[in-house]
């Protein structure tokens, strides 16, 4: 990664509760990842016996979501916070991406998840995967929140997903 500046991509939670300082953001486009419902959550949005699902980047497509720019100061202490908040069970792989911003193109680091982890669920039946979201509770809250807020933070910028649309019209 670059020294300097550090720009982060978020396309879920980060969108709604970065839990972070920044200078500037953007509606920024990443290609070769989409926004899928395919990681088991056993902490945040779930326990080891009640798994909770939340959204990893996974291969193939591209994604809509939110560029970040987080000033030189601020980036240990970033990095920190990211690293506890989102490698909590080592599901996804830090890597740089080039991400799409009405600006002009930025190199962010984004969490992109590891098909080969034991908590990779992969793609679940429609229904299946609406039921999990409804009856999972974890250390951040109940599975429900975590999908409306991700529902919430895309309509507000705009950004059409009919998985999140569809699973986020089933909870309401």
């Amino acid at each position: 990664m670059l020294p300097g500046d550090l720009w982060i991509f978020g396309y879920a939670s980060l969108l709604w509760r970065p839990g972070f300082d920044f200078e500037e953001q953007h509606r920024a486009r990443v290609f070769g990842y989409h926004r899928s419902l395919c990681v088991w959550s056993w902490h945040h949005r779930g326990r080891p016996d009640n798994p909770g699902l939340v959204f990893g980047l996974d291969a193939g497509g591209s994604v809509l979501g939110m560029a970040y720019r987080v000033a030189a100061g601020a980036r240990p202490r970033t990095l920190d916070y990211l690293y506890r908040r989102e490698m909590i069970n080592r599901i996804y792989a830090p890597r740089v991406v080039r991400a799409a911003t009405p600006h002009g193109p930025v190199q962010a680091l984004a969490f992109i998840v590891d098909r080969t982890h034991h908590q990779y669920a992969g793609r679940l039946p429609f229904v299946e995967a609406l039921a999990v979201v409804r009856r999972a509770r974890g250390h951040s809250g109940p599975n429900r929140e975590y999908l409306l807020e991700t529902a919430r933070s895309l309509d507000a910028l705009a950004v059409r997903d009919p998985t999140v649309q569809r699973l986020a019209g089933c909870l309401l």
